[in-house]
């Protein structure tokens, strides 16, 4: 048997194979961030099609955090039922469900929660609010509340998110965070908001239950956290007890360099985030997800077996075709069907569901 189809574990976690759908924007979810029947058909879909584990799109843990439109909530209490039906959904066909915990910051849909969105450092005449020691205080009780809502609806860990420029990404990243104090400067001071929001997840969720974290192993800007520096956030984390960290990269302001890029036409092209991959297995112990243009199974089982990393992401090409695991393992090894264009995520900006074009 291929050793993509082995059972492993994460923490407490028993996966029955090395392939983990990435968190996706779905936009399947109520106004209020509320589960809705076709988002439970979807996780649904991707248990039944094979996929080991599964992790939900960023889930607002802030009302004045939700980034885009139907984005999955964990900020309340009244919305666990819903998330409960999906678990269960997803538990019934033998997977396991991660749920992304998130806050867009200064990339907050303003026009749809009706509050200034919230930024690292303050940027003259951009209506943003910059972040006090409040302000701070506050966000790492709702990420612990978020977490401990998520453990009671039954998911299997949660995934903090601190990639791709949101909130946790943007202290981290020297981008957006220009601060002079206690939370700005070199990066031990700008991972600390990160390490207290780890902390505080921790403590709400016990230590039998999982936490991963999405970071960017560099923002491949010039201005940006490199991957030295995300290396050193990496140790500190794992130090604190993390439990494993998928890899990305690329902020949403810059459309080449972007976490989903486009164009991935030869095996060349795939795993864009590899050499930053090997760094990370050579400096931290922990379990290694990585994410970033995987379309072939055979460079998927090559990373693996070259101790790259220890699972394989995806995320577009799970929007094709949600039984592309059940494929692989059958023995029909063929290429992915995704053509990287990105026009799967036009129909969940209107509320269609996010949805692959070409079918």
């Amino acid at each position: 048997m291929s050793i993509m189809f082995e059972q492993t574990a994460i923490g407490s976690m028993v996966l029955s194979n090395r392939f983990v759908r990435s968190a996706t924007w779905e936009g399947m979810a109520a106004d209020d961030g509320s589960v809705t029947p076709k988002l439970i058909d979807t996780m649904v879909e991707l248990a039944g099609g094979g996929v080991g584990l599964i992790i939900t799109s960023h889930s607002y843990v802030r009302p004045e955090g939700k980034a885009g439109p139907f984005q999955l909530g964990v900020y309340k209490d009244e919305l666990i039922p819903g998330l409960r039906e999906m678990t269960k959904a997803v538990h019934d066909y033998g997977a396991k469900i991660v749920m992304q915990i998130s806050h867009a910051g200064r990339f907050a849909a303003k026009k749809l929660t009706g509050q200034t969105p919230l930024v690292v450092s303050e940027e003259p005449g951009k209506g943003y609010h910059e972040i006090t020691d409040r302000d701070i205080c506050d966000l790492v009780i709702a990420f612990a509340d978020g977490a401990g809502r998520a453990k009671a609806a039954g998911f299997d860990g949660v995934q903090i998110h601190s990639a791709h420029g949101y909130l946790l990404s943007q202290f981290l990243s020297p981008v957006f965070n220009r601060r002079r104090d206690a939370y700005g400067g070199d990066i031990k001071n700008r991972s600390s908001v990160l390490v207290r929001v780890y902390q505080a997840v921790r403590e709400a969720v016990g230590e039998d239950f999982p936490i991963l974290i999405k970071l960017n192993c560099s923002d491949f800007n010039e201005s940006g956290l490199t991957c030295e520096e995300s290396l050193q956030v990496g140790r500190i984390l794992a130090d604190e007890g993390l439990d494993a960290i998928e890899l990305s990269g690329g902020l949403l302001i810059d459309k080449k360099l972007s976490p989903s890029r486009t164009g991935i036409k030869t095996e060349e092209d795939e795993a864009y985030f590899k050499e930053e991959a090997r760094r990370f297995k050579n400096s931290i112990s922990i379990p290694l997800i990585l994410v970033g243009g995987m379309r072939s199974f055979s460079i998927a089982q090559r990373l693996v077996e070259e101790g790259v990393t220890d699972y394989i992401s995806m995320s577009r090409p799970l929007i094709r075709e949600p039984n592309l695991i059940d494929r692989w393992k059958s023995g029909d090894r063929r290429k992915a069907e995704c053509i990287s264009d990105n026009s799967c995520f036009i129909a969940a900006a209107s509320g269609n569901g996010v949805s692959c074009k070409i079918k």
